[in-house]
């Protein structure tokens, strides 16, 4: 029997989990729910429509749900994961139509992604109707980021609800986001009121956030599991990075300042999705990260450091680490994008207090995985020389 298994139907407390803060001790439910199985998300339904906050699973990560038109539910979220004031919520919903009343314009470029890709990991920032969510949804913007999950539990939990369902990642702030209900459980159990185990999620990264203009372009606010490429096939005047996704990085593994102003969507301004222990990125041509990754594991094991080293299956063989986790094949950066978010809780759980990272490319997919490697590394990148693109397939 899985861990998850294990888990199901229980109830679960706040445990050796550091506090965050003043939350009221609950008890969390669970509710094991199979994708397609019949209409058993009542309970956890009427939760969410009463003002309770339940975790549960989409395509891209787990997300924790509150009714966001109720302003104490959406404080319930900020409460449980101790997540920055200034840090908008992304508000799901289970059928176009509920966006009447929720946002005041859909403009035709915006109408075009939606036609592209809900259901699914996209989220459209949209001008937001007056009193129609929390303010606490929108961090004071005009705006409200929406989304469509490609996900059957997902959609008939919101359904069944009968409201929008403001939902960040169902993790403490700042931690790797859980594509598992067990990693929910490891970091919410006793804040939150309910967990819907729908299994391990999809795509594994959250969704790309976008803006739609009405002169057909796209500005990516977040990217995820849609590309810039697939978004440029349906925009119609090109599709640009927000700039605040381009944070210069500073030689040696150091830190480069992040932007300061408000976020205009999650996942932009702070560090996030960090494992416990120190993380670095390392770019260059495959030679030469495969080189400097050794020597600086060597380093880190004589000062006493338990290392780790997440990497392609290409070299993941010839590193020397305490724990050694695999990214699979670099031609294959789903499986990365998968994999990513586990893997940096896995450290934790083995203790690793030095850890690094082979860079990946930055087209398709590799875009939103660079993101959120850096954001977990606070933009810590060692550069080991060499055209990044030498050596690789």
């Amino acid at each position: 029997m899985n861990r998850n298994q294990s888990m199901e139907n229980k109830t679960l407390r706040a445990g050796d989990l550091p506090a965050l803060g003043e939350v009221a001790p609950k008890l969390t439910r669970w509710w094991r729910v199979e994708p397609g199985a019949g209409d058993n998300l009542k309970e956890a339904a009427e939760v969410l429509a009463s003002g309770g906050t339940v975790a549960f699973p989409t395509e891209t990560v787990y997300g924790l749900g509150a009714d966001a038109r109720n302003p104490a539910a959406v404080e319930a979220i900020f409460a449980a994961k101790g997540r920055p004031s200034d840090n908008p919520l992304i508000v799901h919903i289970a059928d176009v139509s509920q966006l009447e009343g929720l946002v005041t314009e859909v403009n035709e470029t915006a109408r075009r992604l939606m036609e592209a890709f809900w259901p699914g990991p996209l989220t459209l920032v949209l001008p937001v109707a007056e009193g129609a969510v929390s303010p606490r949804v929108t961090a004071g913007l005009s705006t409200v980021g929406v989304r469509m999950p490609a996900h059957d539990v997902a959609l008939r939990l919101i359904a069944a609800a009968g409201c929008p369902v403001a939902a960040p990642s169902a993790n403490r702030s700042g931690r790797p986001s859980p594509t598992l209900a067990s990693h929910v459980g490891e970091d919410l159990s006793g804040r939150i009121d309910g967990i819907v185990d729908g299994g391990p999620t999809g795509v594994g990264l959250e969704s790309t956030v976008v803006e739609a203009g009405r002169d057909g372009g796209v500005t990516v606010l977040r990217p995820g599991g849609i590309t810039v490429e697939q978004l440029a096939r349906v925009a119609g005047a090109g599709v640009r990075l927000d700039a605040a996704l381009q944070p210069e990085a500073k030689a040696g593994g150091e830190a480069a300042p992040g932007p300061a102003a408000a976020p205009r969507a999650p996942g932009m301004k702070y560090t996030h999705y960090a494992p416990q222990g120190v993380l670095r990125i390392v770019r260059g041509s495959a030679d030469r990260v495969a080189d400097r990754i050794q020597a600086e594991l060597a380093a880190a094991a004589a000062r006493g450091e338990k290392t780790g080293v997440l990497a392609f299956d290409e070299r993941l063989p010839s590193y020397r680490a305490d724990c050694a986790l695999s990214l699979g094949r670099e031609a294959e950066l789903e499986t990365a994008a998968h994999r990513l978010y586990a893997a940096l809780r896995r450290f934790d759980e083995c203790g690793v207090t030095y850890i690094l990272a082979e860079a990946c490319p930055e087209e398709g997919l590799g875009s939103a995985v660079m993101n959120r490697l850096l954001k977990a590394a606070g933009h810590r990148v060692i550069d080991a020389g060499g055209d990044p693109g030498e050596g690789r397939g």
